[in-house]
């Protein structure tokens, strides 16, 4: 598999691959090695959303409204 570095992708891109994943270990037409990779990649990119999503909450939970019911305390997730 040529797959590029888990730090490299989107948390969307990543749920895409581990949606593909669970399907093509679903379907049961994978060779054994390769359903064990398949396994293994699928566990990365888990690990890879769960720390996304951490990250989210962790911001989410700095939004604060002031007086007039703007947000406040936003960060980009930029550079993150």
């Amino acid at each position: 598999m040529s797959d590029p570095p888990i730090s490299e992708i989107s948390f969307e891109d990543a749920i895409r691959e581990l949606e593909d994943v669970v399907n093509q270990l679903e379907r049961g037409d994978a060779a054994l090695i390769e359903s064990i990779e398949l396994y293994q990649r699928g566990s990365v990119l888990i690990k890879r959303c769960r720390e996304e999503l951490t990250r989210a909450e962790a911001m989410i939970n700095e939004i604060t409204i002031d007086a007039d019911g703007n947000a406040k305390g936003i960060k980009s997730m930029e550079g993150l």
